[in-house]
């Protein structure tokens, strides 16, 4: 088990490194799209720091602003930030915050440092860079890997099992699904990722249109 103080550095850690690779993102990388359906990177990256820029009551009065729905009010924020900032400061958004105590509203730091990881990976992935996520923080975060949040990231995973190719880690029953940990957390988190990725006889069903 890891203490709150080794999570809190490693969340610190995912977040500086972002922070450079975004501050290193051409113009039309960051105009490019994402893993997150509609959403540039430019999107992605200021979505990644609305905790940290948004008070509470501020994020809930967006929330009755959006009946009630969270998709309409994180969809809102994050067009909203992204057209406000520029580049550079959407990169600094996250250095400045690096050691930020936010965390989303279920599933405690593992769900925050989830959170910088696969949006990290909306980002790479689609980019088509190379970056792999150490494997320190990629274990938390599947470790934490929670089927009640499925309904939230829209993941259907009925009849599959993930299973890594490069790390000893298996989730779920049914026909292999094989692929990197990395891409395997992304499609635990309902993404669906470029062909040739993912290996399987159900692969399909989380490939890109």
């Amino acid at each position: 088990m890891r203490t709150t103080d080794e999570i809190t550095a490693v969340i610190a850690a995912e977040r500086l490194d972002l922070a450079d690779l975004f501050a290193a993102l051409t113009p039309a990388q960051w105009e490019a799209g994402s893993l997150c359906a509609g959403w540039r990177v430019r999107e992605v990256v200021a979505h990644m720091s609305m905790g940290f820029r948004h008070s509470l009551g501020s994020v809930l009065w967006q929330l009755v602003k959006s009946r009630g729905s969270l998709h309409r009010m994180t969809d809102r924020l994050a067009r909203r930030d992204a057209a406000r900032h520029c580049d550079a400061r959407l990169a600094a958004f996250l250095r400045e915050h690096a050691h930020h105590p936010w965390r989303p509203p279920v599933g405690g730091l593992r769900a925050a440092l989830a959170h910088d990881v696969v949006h990290g990976l909306d980002v790479t992935v689609a980019l088509g860079h190379d970056r792999t996520v150490p494997e320190e923080r990629l274990l938390i975060v599947l470790e934490a890997i929670d089927p009640r949040a499925f309904r939230v990231f829209g993941t259907d995973l009925r009849g599959v099992r993930l299973v890594a190719d490069d790390l000893d880690w298996s989730f779920g029953t049914g026909a292999p699904l094989y692929g990197a940990a990395q891409d395997l957390l992304l499609v635990a988190y309902g993404r669906n990722l470029p062909a040739g990725r993912l290996r399987g006889a159900e692969c399909h069903r989380f490939v890109s249109k």
